[in-house]
């Protein structure tokens, strides 16, 4: 049972930590996917 919990614990830190890096190293879809055309509200 704690070999569960730790592995969702791991899953929950590194999913949170990858989501927040790229969004800062400006890797988001919505960043990647615009052009100058495009208009994003």
């Amino acid at each position: 049972m704690k070999a569960i919990i730790a592995g969702i614990a791991a899953i929950i830190v590194v999913s949170a930590a990858a989501w927040y890096g790229l969004n800062q190293a400006g890797f988001s879809s919505q960043e990647l996917n615009s052009g100058d055309n495009v208009r994003l509200d």
